[in-house]
């Protein structure tokens, strides 16, 4: 019968992971402090917190809300906050609905809208932008001439004539705030990509007979990331006012939904005597976005390879 090999048989070079019960060591402190301790800042513990516990109210939206954000109680219109004296933590707006349910749903709506928008236009900026810069020529010319293009409408202004001509929609609301917001991805990710498919790897795979689609895909795509991460962050949170600008005016999703921009233009009206309609979704509108930045500020510091080269961190 062969024997155990034991742990102090094995060669001293051996890799950490190969060796026996390697998992039960004692793990190096240092090490993973020094490995992990940019990501313990404040921007991202402060960012990144927040915006877990608004994206945990989003999901369970429906068994933590008190109410229902609909129903309506005029016996109970425009109560003040009872914080925790009385069901209505946050008061009630002028048909009787629960201003905190209000709120706790109206997460839900914009956070999806902001991250839809942010994959949309991420997929397809982050593609042109590889695409114009790896190629040039004729390719780059036409996807830049096509930026040129779409930069020069204001962005809400943009947004509400296709929500005028199209009509109002979650899908069509998307697809308003995504017509421009993926040129920040193109432009970044073209500058990217012209200083990368001259850098060694690169002209390497290419002189190995590697195609063009292997080299954006395995060589190319993988080191834009990080930028592209950092600039969905700022994407998301400007999806989000422009969502908020869009339902205070009443283009964004039904009226039924609620959403903290149609909140916000229902408390307009009543501002001067019953303040807790318009403060507490403006407060969540303006809580949300600078987690958000916050967050997106952090991720810059960590994955710029600049600053840390620099030091500057």
């Amino acid at each position: 019968m062969p024997q155990p090999i034991r742990e102090s048989a094995l060669p001293n070079n051996l890799p950490e992971d190969l060796k026996p019960l390697a998992w039960l060591r004692k793990p190096d402190w240092p090490a993973l402090h020094k490995k992990f301790r940019p990501w313990l800042q404040f921007k991202v513990i402060a960012g990144g917190g927040t915006l877990t516990l608004f994206v945990l109210l989003a999901v369970l939206a429906t068994f933590v809300s008190p109410f229902d954000p609909n129903r309506q109680d005029l016996m109970m219109a425009m109560t003040e906050p009872q914080y925790f004296s009385g069901p209505h933590f946050l008061g009630t707006d002028h048909v009787g609905r629960d201003i905190l349910s209000r709120c706790i749903h109206g997460a839900r709506v914009s956070l999806v809208i902001a991250l839809s928008v942010v994959v949309i236009s991420g997929a397809v900026g982050v593609f042109l932008g590889v695409v114009s810069g790896y190629f040039g020529k004729t390719t780059d010319f036409c996807i830049q001439k096509l930026v040129e293009v779409m930069w020069a409408f204001p962005p809400l202004l943009l947004a509400i004539a296709v929500l005028a001509f199209l009509g109002q929609g979650l899908a069509i609301l998307i697809m308003a705030l995504t017509l421009q917001r993926w040129i920040p991805f193109c432009r970044v990710n073209r500058a990217n990509a012209l200083t990368l498919k001259e850098r060694e790897f690169v002209v390497a795979a290419r002189s190995l007979g590697a195609t063009h689609t292997r080299i954006i895909m395995k060589h190319l795509l993988p080191n834009l990331m990080q930028s592209a991460l950092v600039i969905g962050t700022f994407a998301m949170a400007s999806a989000i006012i422009a969502e908020a600008a869009l339902s205070f005016l009443g283009l964004g999703v039904p009226p039924s939904t609620p959403t903290w921009g149609g909140m916000l233009a229902d408390g307009r009206t009543y501002i001067s005597t019953s303040w807790w309609m318009a403060l507490f979704p403006g407060m969540c509108i303006f809580v949300t976005v600078l987690a958000i930045n916050m967050l997106g500020d952090a991720l810059r510091d960590i994955l710029d390879p600049k600053l840390k080269r620099s030091g500057a961190r």
